[in-house]
C-alpha cells in the first residue's frame, strides 16, 4: 500500500496547482496550524472558489484537502512563526524542483518575497526561505553530511538524481554499469521513481526486472529508454486520468485502496479503479481521508474509554468491598486471638511495663528478653519492639498482632474490634454506591439511542451523474467533458438510448436499457434529467428542449474541415424531441438496504427515497444550498453522525445542478 507520493505524483500535482480549477496562484494565505508533528495545514482563500485547506505532511504528501485534521487547542511555535512571515500573503508560484519530491511555493506579502519548501522525501521537512534562499526557519532543524537545514543557513538541495524525463541512453548505460543491484531496483533508486513506477518501466519495456543491472545489454537500453518515455508521456502532455487503485488485500472480497496515480499503469490493469476529476482529489481521498479516519478512530477509542467510566467505577467498588470484608475478618480474628492469649499477653505487658518503670532502656529490655526466651515462655512470642511508638509485635498462634504496652489486654482487643466496625460501615456505604452505579448504568442504557449504520457500496457509475428511473432503469450522465467522453466510449451500448440538448454544457445522458423496452415514464424522466443538469439551469430558465437518439447516431468523426472538441459529439440522423420540458430535480435519502443520498427527476427520487426535497433554479450556490439541505436532514434524522455519513454537504452538492438553486418544497 502506498505510503508517500512519488516524484511523478509531485509533477502531476504541481501541474494542477499551477493552472486549472485547482490552481493556487494568487491564493491568499490564512491561518496555519500544525495538527500532527510532521504536518501543517494552511488555510487559503481563492477568489471565486472560497476557502480551502492545503495540507503538507513532511516526507509523505501535499494536496488540497476536504478532510483536514482538527486544529490543536494550543498552537505550536512553528505554525505561529510561519504566520508571522506569510499570513495574509499571496502565492505567486508553485514549482517542482528537478523532478524530485520537493515543492516550492513562492509567497509575497507587503512586497517581501519568501519561499515555502515542502520536502516529501525520506524524513522530509517544511522550510521557509527568504528571497536570498536563506533559511528563516525549518519545521525540523537537522544536520546531514554536507547539508545543514537550520535557521540562518543557505538552503541547499539534496544531492540531485537523474530525471527519467531527461535520461539519455548514455545515462542508462552508466547507471546500470555502476550498480550492484538488479534492474528494477537500479531504475527505482537512480532515477528517483520508486518501486511501482520502476516495475512499470520494466513491464512496458519487456525487461526481466530481477536480472542484475550489469547484465543489461546494448539491445536492452533502447527498450528501457522507450518505456521511460512511454510511462511518463502523460506528464509531458498533461493528459491525466487520476484514480485510486483497489485490491482485495485481506481476501474477504472487499477491495481496499492501495495506490493513487495520475495515469494508467499496466500492472494495475486487472484491479478495480475509482476515477476522479483531478489528481488532487484522488490524493485527498487516498491520503487525506485515511488520515481523517485515523483521527476518528482515535476519538472513538477515547469515547469508548469515557463511556466505560461507570463500568470501571463498578469494578472498583466491587474490589473495594472484597478488601473491606477481607480486612474485617482479619481484624476480628486478631481481636479474638488477643483474648485467647490473654495470660501470655498480660505477662508480656507486666514485664515490659515493670522494666520501663525501673528505668531500663528499650535496648536493655530487648537484650533481657533475648536472654529470657529459655526461662520465660511468653518472651518467645515477641517478634519485635517499636520503641518510638511504644508497641510490641507478638505472634499469637501464627497470627501477628501489634500491642500497645500502655493499654490493657481488653483495650488492645477493642482496638481491633473498632477497626473491624469501621470497615463494616465502609462496606455498607460501598454497597449503596454500587446500587447507585448500577442504576446510572441502566438509565444510560435506556437513554442511549440505537446508532444507525451507514451501508454504502462502490458502483461504476458513482463518478457520473445518475439516477434510477421510476421503472427501474439506470440513467447515467456526464459531469464534464472527460466523463461525457467516458460514457460514450466505455459505457454506451447499441441497445441503449441517448439523450442530449442543443445547448452546450449538457450531460451526455444514456438510458441503460439492458435490452428491455423503455416506458414513456423513463423517457420523460431522462428528458427532465438532461435539461435540469445542463447550462439551461445555470441560465435561470425554468424549461428547455432536448431530444433522444440511438447510439449509432453518435460519432466523434467531424465533417471535412470541422473540429470536434473534447466532450462534444456529432449527431447524425433524425432526433426525437421533447419540447418545453420543465426543469426541476429532487434530493432524497435511500435508507433501506444501501444508505445514500440520491438526486434526479422528482418522480424517480420519490419512488426510491424518503425525506425528499425538491429543488428549482434560484439564488443559492451549490455550496450554500447543500449545507442548507444537510441541516434539514440533520433535524429530520436526529443523528448527526449518520447524516454526515450518508448525506454530507459534499455528497449533496454532487447531486445538485450547476449554477444557483433554491428549495421548492
Amino acid at each position: 500500500m502506498k505510503q508517500e507520493m512519488t516524484s511523478a505524483d509531485v509533477a502531476a500535482l504541481v501541474s494542477e496547482l499551477v493552472a486549472g480549477p485547482n490552481s493556487l496562484i494568487d491564493a491568499k494565505i490564512g491561518k496555519i496550524y500544525q495538527p500532527a508533528p510532521e504536518e501543517i495545514r494552511i488555510g487559503l482563500f481563492l477568489f471565486g472558489r472560497g476557502r480551502h485547506s492545503l495540507v503538507i505532511e513532511a516526507g509523505k504528501r501535499a494536496h488540497l484537502s476536504k478532510y483536514p485534521r482538527p486544529s490543536p487547542k494550543n498552537p505550536q511555535s512553528f505554525p505561529m512563526l510561519l504566520r508571522k512571515h506569510i499570513l495574509a500573503g499571496r502565492i505567486t508560484s508553485v514549482k517542482q524542483y528537478d523532478f524530485d519530491r520537493i515543492i516550492e511555493f513562492g509567497v509575497i506579502r507587503g512586497g517581501v518575497e519568501t519561499v515555502l519548501v515542502a520536502e516529501l522525501f525520506s524524513r522530509g521537512n517544511v522550510v521557509l526561505l527568504d528571497n536570498e534562499r536563506k533559511i528563516i526557519l525549518p519545521m525540523n532543524p537537522v544536520t546531514f553530511k554536507g547539508r545543514r537545514v537550520r535557521s540562518g543557513e543557505i538552503y541547499e538541495y539534496p544531492q540531485a538524481q537523474l530525471s527519467p524525463m531527461d535520461a539519455t541512453e548514455g545515462d542508462l548505460k552508466d547507471a546500470f554499469a555502476t550498480s550492484d543491484a538488479n534492474i528494477v531496483r537500479t531504475i527505482a533508486t537512480r532515477f528517483n521513481l520508486g518501486g511501482v513506477l520502476a516495475e512499470e518501466v520494466c513491464l512496458r519495456g519487456g525487461i526481466e526486472k530481477n536480472r542484475s543491472a550489469k547484465e543489461v545489454t546494448d539491445s536492452d537500453i533502447p527498450a528501457i529508454a522507450g518505456a521511460l518515455k512511454d510511462v511518463f508521456s502523460p506528464l509531458i502532455s498533461g493528459e491525466f486520468k487520476p484514480h485510486i487503485v483497489k485490491k482485495d488485500i485481506k481476501g474477504n472480497g472487499e477491495p481496499e485502496p492501495i495506490d493513487a496515480v495520475s495515469f494508467e499503469l499496466g500492472q494495475y490493469s486487472d484491479l478495480e479503479k475509482e476515477y476522479f476529476e483531478s489528481f488532487n482529489i484522488a490524493l485527498d481521498e487516498f491520503f487525506g481521508k485515511k488520515a481523517a479516519e485515523l483521527v476518528t478512530e482515535q476519538v472513538e477509542i477515547v469515547k469508548k474509554e469515557k463511556g466505560g467510566i461507570l463500568e470501571r467505577r463498578l469494578q472498583q467498588q466491587e474490589d473495594a468491598i472484597q478488601k473491606f470484608e477481607k480486612d474485617t475478618e482479619k481484624y476480628t480474628a486478631i481481636a479474638e486471638k488477643v483474648y485467647a492469649n490473654y495470660q501470655t499477653l498480660e505477662e508480656i505487658l507486666e514485664v515490659l511495663t515493670g522494666a520501663r518503670n525501673k528505668g531500663y532502656s528499650w535496648d536493655e529490655i530487648r537484650s533481657i528478653l533475648k536472654k529470657a526466651k529459655d526461662t520465660m515462655p511468653a518472651a518467645r512470642s515477641i517478634v519485635s519492639i517499636d520503641s518510638a511508638a511504644g508497641n510490641v509485635v507478638v505472634d499469637l498462634d501464627d497470627t501477628t498482632a501489634t500491642i500497645d504496652v500502655r493499654k490493657t489486654v481488653p483495650q488492645n482487643a477493642q482496638v481491633y474490634y473498632e477497626k473491624a466496625k469501621k470497615l463494616i460501615k465502609k462496606r455498607d456505604g460501598a454497597l449503596r454506591a454500587i446500587e447507585n452505579t448500577k442504576s446510572a448504568m441502566q438509565k444510560k442504557q435506556k437513554a442511549a439511542p440505537k446508532k444507525r449504520k451507514a451501508v454504502r457500496k462502490a458502483h461504476w457509475y458513482d463518478r457520473f451523474r445518475w439516477f434510477v428511473s421510476s421503472d427501474g432503469f439506470l440513467v447515467v450522465g456526464g459531469r464534464d467533458a472527460d466523463t461525457n467522453e467516458d460514457i460514450v466510449k466505455k459505457y454506451m451500448e447499441k441497445r441503449d438510448i441517448v439523450f442530449h440538448t442543443h445547448v452546450p454544457g449538457a450531460p451526455m445522458t444514456v438510458i441503460k436499457t439492458e435490452g428491455k423496452e423503455v416506458p414513456e415514464t423513463t423517457l420523460q424522466e431522462a428528458a427532465e434529467f438532461v435539461v435540469s443538469y445542463s447550462s439551461i439551469w445555470k441560465a435561470g430558465q425554468f424549461s428547455g428542449d432536448c431530444y433522444w437518439i440511438r447510439p449509432d447516431q453518435v460519432s466523434k468523426t467531424p465533417e471535412s474541415g470541422e473540429y470536434v472538441r473534447k466532450g462534444a459529439f456529432i449527431i447524425r440522423g433524425d432526433r426525437n424531441y421533447y419540447r418545453d420540458v420543465q426543469l426541476g430535480i429532487a434530493i432524497g435519502l435511500e435508507l433501506k438496504g444501501e444508505t445514500r443520498v440520491i438526486g434526479g427527476p422528482v418522480s424517480a427520487v420519490k419512488k426510491h427515497a424518503s425525506n425528499v426535497i425538491e429543488v428549482m433554479p434560484g439564488k443559492f450556490n451549490q455550496n450554500d444550498l447543500s449545507k442548507k439541505i444537510y441541516r434539514i436532514y440533520v433535524d429530520e434524522l436526529k443523528d448527526v453522525q449518520f447524516t454526515k455519513q450518508v448525506a454530507s454537504p459534499d455528497q449533496i452538492a454532487r447531486m445538485l445542478p450547476p449554477g444557483e438553486s433554491d428549495i421548492r418544497k
